[in-house]
């Protein structure tokens, strides 16, 4: 059954790594351009997983994060940071962000992240 997910990410080629990497699933991709952006388009769409890069403008992905766990606390976040960003990803946890992914992005993990958290849904 096709689900919805989220990709929220600055980077216009993250983005479509991403959705290279997802399309041949099936589920329906949906793109936010920045923090502010997926928030709407969590409330908008609600996806059934969302993708979150963490350093982005107009809200970071920890503060998107937070607004979309105050909006929906079921919702599914995975986070995807660089490598080193440890901490960031230990508080995000806490927030409610169910896995993380790292970048540069490896096919086979985040199509196993995405199945792990989709699987529940």
């Amino acid at each position: 059954m096709q689900k919805k997910i989220l990709i929220v990410d600055d980077a216009a080629f993250m983005r479509m790594m991403l959705k290279k990497i997802i399309a041949p699933t099936g589920n329906e991709l949906i793109e936010a351009v920045d923090g502010l952006d997926g928030v709407a388009k969590y409330k908008e769409h609600k996806p059934a997983l969302v993708l979150m890069d963490i350093i982005m403008p107009n809200a970071d992905g920890m503060e998107c994060l937070k607004q979309i766990m105050a909006f929906d606390k079921n919702a599914r976040v995975v986070m995807c940071t660089s490598i080193g960003q440890d901490a960031i990803i230990s508080d995000a946890i806490k927030i409610g962000a169910r896995d993380f992914i790292i970048k540069p992005f490896d096919a086979t993990k985040v199509l196993d992240v995405i199945a792990k958290n989709l699987e529940q849904v």
